[in-house]
């Protein structure tokens, strides 16, 4: 494989692709707004006017956008994936959507002979740049073995967790952790500040012990700072949640903590801090009256 049709340059999207390309492959790339992709074009990226023409002479397409309606819309809509992608093309959705869809995906896409993988990642804006991500895989394992090179380009911990579905299920069960861990670090840190505690003397304290976590060292220190700028937007984390819950719902399963996260965070939302990073969250437990 060499030339890999990229669709999504969003904050994860726009490090995957400068990591492909270390590893030496060409890529050419869409996105509906082009001027998010104008440092990559500088260097060296391909541009690419719609999805179709991405996948033209593409070995393999990686998809990772924003919400499940638009995974539905490239592979099913006018111009789509399919219907574009030449025989025997690698199908690589890294988009965190609906496990339902990715079966969707993967049987319509077997139907043309073509090699579909619902491949989620974790590691946030950080893992994407250091090309440290964990990357949950569902699929075939032939599908998988011929990605392997593609995933290693761009993550760490790269696991096939089951046929196609099984990573989206994978990567929701990651977002349920992390919305527990995510509250626990605001409260925490608010906690501390009205405790008038040093909260950086705190962190660097108990991070060696059983409160330690990726969180506690990447972004209670962004919490510290006020610093909101997204690694991972909050209206996308509301997104992921809903899917959990939903999923959830159809295995009778009840999760509790996590609908008290969505609730918050949607109410973070709803008060103009969607565009922000999970981390603002402390702004819930800091003022109570957003």
């Amino acid at each position: 494989m060499k030339t890999i049709g990229f669709i999504g340059l969003g904050v994860m999207g726009q490090s995957m692709v400068r990591n492909l390309q270390k590893a030496g492959y060409t890529v050419q790339a869409y996105t509906r707004t082009k001027q998010k992709a104008a440092d990559l074009l500088e260097e060296g990226v391909i541009w690419c006017d719609s999805v179709q023409a991405a996948c033209t002479g593409a070995d393999a397409i990686i998809t990772i956008v924003g919400y499940p309606s638009d995974v539905e819309s490239i592979y099913f809509g006018e111009g789509n994936i399919l219907e574009s992608a030449e025989t025997g093309t690698l199908l690589i959705d890294m988009t965190t959507s609906s496990p339902k869809l990715a079966e969707r995906i993967a049987e319509a896409a077997t139907e043309r002979s073509l090699l579909p993988l619902d491949a989620p990642v974790t590691g946030g804006d950080v893992g994407a740049r250091n090309g440290t991500l964990s990357i949950l895989v569902g699929g075939s394992e032939f599908a998988f073995a011929k990605a392997r090179p593609l995933f290693e380009a761009m993550g760490q911990a790269i696991e096939r967790m089951g046929a196609a579905g099984s990573g989206q299920y994978a990567k929701l069960a990651n977002q349920i952790a992390i919305a527990g861990i995510m509250m626990g670090n605001a409260e925490m840190f608010a906690f501390s500040k009205k405790a008038g505690l040093d909260p950086e003397a705190l962190a660097r304290t108990i991070r060696g012990g059983a409160a330690g976590s990726w969180t506690l060292e990447n972004l209670v220190p962004r919490m510290i700072i006020e610093d909101y700028s997204p690694g991972f937007f909050i209206k996308h984390f509301i997104k992921d949640m809903a899917l959990a819950i939903e999923s959830a719902n159809e295995m009778n399963v009840k999760l509790p903590g996590l609908e008290l996260a969505h609730r918050l965070y949607t109410i973070l939302a709803e008060n103009g801090y969607d565009e922000n990073g999970t981390q603002a969250l402390v702004e819930y437990y800091l003022h109570q009256d957003v």
